[in-house]
C-alpha cells in the first residue's frame, strides 16, 4: 500500500500547512505516502480515483489538443496537487482532467477520491460550496451564452437569407404584375388580329414566327451587348420602323433588342406578311409586330420568372447546406463545399466578384471528404469569416486555402489582410469572454466555440498566426473525427 502518513510531514507541505491536528490526523488515517516509478501517473479523461499531492519528485502536465499532449507545466515543488482535485463537486461523473507523467521516481501523499470529497465536504463547507457554485455556475454560463451564440448565429443567417432573397422575389413579383398587363394586351391585339383580313396562311406565317421569336428570346439571354451596342441597335430598328410606317416603333425597338431581333429578323417578318397578305400590308405589319411585341415581352417575363425562381432555389438549397438540415449530426461531408455554403448563405452580399471583400480560392481539389460534424464546422467557418471581415473593417481579399497536413488530416486556412491582431492580445483571443469589440457587440465565444469544436469535439487543431496584412486562422481536421458515443 504504501509508507505510513505522518502529521508532521503532511505539515511541511503549503498546501496542509494551516490545518489543525485534528484535520491532519484525519488525512493520516485516510490516506498514505507512496512512491512512483517514473512514467504516467494518470490520463486525461480517466476515472478520477485518487488525489496526488507531490512531496519529492518531479512531474509534467499536459492536456490533449489536436490529436497530441501539450504540455502545459513541470514542476518539482513540494505540495504541488493533482488527480482528483474536483471530487467534491457532487453530482458529476469525475474523469482527470489532465495527464500527468513523472520524469523520475516521486513521492506523493495518496489519498481516495471519495475520503478527499468527504473531508472537503466536511471541513470546508462552505468553500466547497462556494467552488461547486463556481464551477457549475461557469459551465451553465457557457452554456447560456452558447445558445446566445447559436441564437445570433441564426439570426445572421436569416438576415442574410431575407436580404438576399428579397431581389428575386421583387424580380418574380415585378415581371408577374408585367405579364398579366401583357397577357390582357395580348388578348386584345388577338382579336385585332381575329378582324382583320388574316388569311389562315397569313395566321399560320404568324404563329411560326412567334414560335421563331420564342426561341430567339431563349438564346438572347446569353447575349452580353454594350451600352452603346444596344443603343446603336435600337436606333437601327426605330429608324427602320420608322420607315416602315409602324406608329409607336420607338417604344417597340428596346423590346426587340432584348430580344435579340435585328433588321434582318424584321426584314423577314416583312417579307413574309408580304406573301400572304393581299390587302393593305402596312396595317397588317403593324398588327404582325405589335402582336409579335407582346410574345416577347411575355417570353422576357417569363424567363425573368424562371431565373429568379432558380436563384431562390439555389439560395435555400445554400441554406439547407449550410444548416445541415437534411443530414444527421455526424456524417461525411466535402469541406469545400461546407466552407462555399457558409459564404454563399451567410456572406453572400459582402464576398465574392464586384463585392467589398474580394475571395481567392487556393483549393487542394484531391482533398478526401472527412467524417465530421458538418453543421459543427460550419459555425467555425462562420465566425472565423465574419472575424476576417471585422478585421478589414468590411473591404479586403479573403483568402481560402486548403492542403494535406499529412495523410491523416486536412489543412484549412482562413486569411484577411487587415492590420493583424496585436502582439500582446494574440496568445488570449480563444479565451473565454475575450473580446475587442465594442461593448454589447461581441460575447468573446465566438473563437472558444470555434476552438471547442475543432480542439475536443474533433480532435484537431486551431491556432493563428498573424502579422499586418496577413492574418491566418489555421484549422487542421482529422479525416475521421470520433464518432459520437451513445
Amino acid at each position: 500500500m504504501g509508507e505510513t502518513c505522518l502529521r508532521d510531514e503532511l505539515r511541511t507541505l503549503f498546501l496542509f500547512e494551516a490545518l489543525s491536528d485534528e484535520q491532519l490526523d484525519m488525512l493520516c488515517a485516510d490516506g498514505h505516502i507512496e512512491t512512483f516509478p517514473a512514467g504516467p501517473l494518470c490520463t486525461e479523461g480517466d476515472p478520477a480515483t485518487c488525489f496526488y499531492v507531490l512531496i519529492d519528485g518531479e512531474l509534467t502536465m499536459s492536456k490533449r489538443s489536436g490529436g497530441a499532449d501539450i504540455q502545459t507545466g513541470r514542476t518539482s515543488q513540494r505540495g504541488v496537487y493533482c488527480g482528483a482535485w474536483s471530487a467534491y463537486v457532487p453530482g458529476e461523473e469525475h474523469v482527470y482532467e489532465a495527464s500527468v507523467r513523472l520524469n523520475r521516481p516521486s513521492k506523493f501523499f495518496v489519498l481516495d477520491a471519495d475520503a478527499f470529497a468527504r473531508f472537503m465536504q466536511s471541513q470546508f463547507p462552505m468553500a466547497v460550496h462556494l467552488l461547486e457554485g463556481h464551477r457549475v455556475g461557469g459551465r451553465r454560463q457557457h452554456q447560456i451564452i452558447g445558445q446566445r451564440e447559436k441564437l445570433l448565429a441564426l439570426g445572421t443567417i436569416t438576415a442574410g437569407l431575407t436580404h438576399q432573397l428579397n431581389n428575386p422575389a421583387a424580380a418574380t413579383a415585378r415581371a408577374v404584375a408585367d405579364l398579366q398587363e401583357g397577357v390582357g394586351k395580348m388578348r386584345h391585339k388577338l382579336a385585332m388580329l381575329a378582324s382583320g383580313k388574316f388569311s389562315p396562311e397569313a395566321l399560320r406565317v404568324l404563329v411560326k414566327i412567334q414560335d421563331e421569336v420564342a426561341e430567339q428570346v431563349a438564346k438572347s439571354r446569353s447575349m452580353d451587348l454594350t451600352a452603346l451596342e444596344t443603343s446603336d441597335r435600337e436606333d437601327q430598328i426605330g429608324d427602320w420602323l420608322d420607315d416602315h410606317g409602324i406608329a409607336g416603333g420607338w417604344d417597340y425597338a428596346p423590346t426587340f433588342v432584348e430580344a435579340g431581333l435585328d433588321i434582318d429578323w424584321l426584314e423577314r417578318i416583312s417579307a413574309s406578311v408580304d406573301d400572304v397578305m393581299d390587302g393593305d400590308c402596312s396595317a397588317a405589319l403593324q398588327s404582325a409586330l405589335g402582336w409579335l411585341k407582346y410574345t416577347i415581352d411575355t417570353e422576357l417575363r417569363m424567363s425573368e420568372i424562371a431565373e429568379a425562381s432558380k436563384r431562390i432555389s439555389a439560395l435555400l438549397a445554400g441554406a439547407k447546406q449550410y444548416s445541415q438540415m437534411d443530414r444527421g449530426a455526424y456524417q461525411s461531408a466535402n469541406v469545400h463545399e461546407l466552407i462555399h455554403s457558409t459564404i454563399k448563405t451567410i456572406f453572400g452580399d459582402k464576398i465574392g466578384k464586384d463585392k467589398p471583400v474580394r475571395l481567392v480560392w487556393e483549393k487542394d481539389t484531391s482533398l478526401p471528404e472527412l467524417l465530421c460534424y458538418p453543421g459543427d464546422l460550419n459555425e467555425v467557418w462562420s465566425n472565423l469569416i465574419d472575424n476576417a471581415l471585422q478585421a478589414m473593417a468590411g473591404h479586403g481579399t479573403l483568402t481560402v486555402r486548403t492542403m494535406r497536413e499529412n495523410d491523416e488530416r486536412v489543412r484549412v486556412e482562413i486569411c484577411d489582410d487587415g492590420p493583424g491582431i496585436p502582439e500582446q492580445i494574440v496568445d488570449r483571443i480563444f479565451t473565454p469572454f475575450f473580446t475587442t469589440k465594442p461593448v454589447g457587440e461581441g460575447t468573446g465565444l465566438g473563437l472558444d466555440l470555434a476552438r471547442r469544436i475543432i480542439v475536443e469535439k474533433h480532435h484537431g487543431d486551431l491556432r493563428v498566426e498573424s502579422v499586418p496584412g496577413d492574418t491566418r486562422f489555421i484549422v487542421c481536421l482529422p479525416l475521421v473525427a470520433p464518432a459520437p458515443t451513445e
